[in-house]
């Protein structure tokens, strides 16, 4: 398995060679630098640990600062491992965009955008309480009723409820790679990728 920290531009569309207008999310993925190598000898499994995107040396802690220096790199907002990396890196080595190939897939992970607290009929889909007959007045996205009568007398671990939405690690499979300009450190992928605009994603193949 191999991949990359980028960095969510935004989305637009583009062309293909049918005419057909395809939608697409543009990803920045500056070169990440190998911050640490993990090997089975040492730390019981493999990985390469990689840092992304620079931070001012005074918004850094004095053992990130060493932890760094050791790379040879600069100090880093994002730092993520990723187990089984293909191909052999060293301490310090970059990265750049060039590891992924035009029409290959590759998974995104990143976090959802927060929607703060909803109730069920945004959160679950709900239908609301008897759309508006019935003599509804103001029930429509209301849950309706959660709890059962004198058995089992208890609301369900589980059940559906209004709550806080969003925030979470969500992966998107199988989004194909449109485009890699590598000039300008970009990833054009088909589809949407989890997260707001400048929050970090992961990119794996």
């Amino acid at each position: 398995m191999s991949g990359l920290i980028g960095k969510k531009i935004g989305m637009t569309s583009i062309f293909d060679e049918n005419g057909k207008n395809i939608p697409c999310t543009v990803i920045e993925v500056s070169p990440n630098v190998v911050t640490q190598v993990r090997t089975n000898e040492v730390d019981g499994y493999e990985a390469l640990q990689l840092g992304f995107d620079d931070k001012s040396d005074k918004h850094a802690t004095k053992a990130e600062l060493g932890h760094f220096k050791k790379a040879g790199t600069s100090a880093k907002r994002k730092v993520v491992e990723i187990k089984d990396f293909a191909g052999e890196y060293k301490l310090g080595d970059a990265i750049t965009v060039d590891l992924f190939l035009e029409g290959e897939f590759v998974d995104v992970q990143g976090v959802s955008k927060g929607k703060g607290f909803q109730g069920v009929v945004k959160r679950h889909g709900f239908g609301g309480v008897g759309q508006v007959t019935h003599g509804q007045k103001n029930r429509l996205r209301a849950p309706g009723s959660v709890g059962a009568s004198s058995y089992p007398s208890r609301v369900f671990k589980g059940m559906r409820m209004a709550g806080r939405t969003g925030g979470v690690n969500v992966t998107v499979q199988n989004l194909r790679v449109l485009k890699v300009v590598a000039d300008k450190n970009l990833l054009v992928v088909k589809g949407a990728v989890p997260g707001h605009k400048n929050s970090y994603v992961i990119i794996q193949k």
